[in-house]
């Protein structure tokens, strides 16, 4: 045994398992697509209280994924041990919009294969995704979904107020009917002409309709 075979040390030969100018421009990559998708979803965002933490940890995402991939791939046995580390690992943080999954997943993805190497699918792939989601998710901004809560004296109004609305927007969905002594409420889905709120105005001048009010409404859209 000789005075190098002592000092010789495992951890140090896998230092070169990556070369420098390999882990230079996969991170380069990533930190460019992790800002591509940081941008579409600042151009996709349709609510009301952005997130600008959530856009960071697309990149962030991005960029971890990567330099995951880029250590699995220099070493089989480590691939292994990676896969048994990860598996403990619990995403816990509620996501409140569906299309926040699919950003995650985007991020994810864009990681794995800029650290495999596919760096032209990485590139590409990202980009028809950005244009599909800009150009998908900005066009349903005109079919913004309500609910329409009237309170009625009587039949009379109910009926009036229903009629109201057939002729004022495009779909009517009644989803609740409340009948009390005092009169009658009601909750209906509905999609406005364009983006004016007229109806609201106009239900609110007819007699026997003491209250009318617009509420935005995120959950399923009324069917074609």
């Amino acid at each position: 045994m000789t005075f190098n075979d002592i000092f010789k040390s495992s951890f140090l030969e896998k230092v070169s398992g990556v070369s420098v100018t390999d882990m230079m421009i996969a991170m380069a990559v990533a930190f460019a697509l992790g800002l591509f998708i940081y941008i579409v979803y600042k151009k996709t965002f349709r609510g009301v209280m952005y997130s600008s933490s959530f856009g960071v940890s697309l990149m962030a995402m991005t960029l971890i994924t990567t330099l995951i991939i880029l250590a699995v791939t220099s070493n089989v046995i480590l691939s292994l041990g990676m896969v048994g580390a990860l598996s403990i690992v619990r995403f816990r943080t509620a996501v409140k919009e569906p299309l926040d999954i699919a950003f995650l997943f985007w991020a994810i993805s864009a990681g794995i294969v800029t650290g495999a190497g596919l760096i032209p699918l990485a590139v590409i792939g990202s980009v028809f995704i950005g244009i599909v989601l800009v150009i998908f998710v900005n066009a349903k901004t005109s079919d913004t979904p309500y609910i329409a809560i009237i309170s009625c004296t009587d039949d009379t109004a109910e009926k009036a107020a229903v009629e109201l609305l057939k002729k004022h927007t495009k779909k009517q969905l009644v989803k609740s009917k409340t009948v009390t002594k005092s009169g009658i409420e009601l909750m209906v889905e509905i999609k406005l002409n364009g983006e004016s709120t007229e109806v609201c105005n106009a239900l609110s001048e007819t007699e026997g309709i003491t209250k009318a009010a617009l509420v935005s409404y995120n959950g399923e859209y009324l069917g074609n």
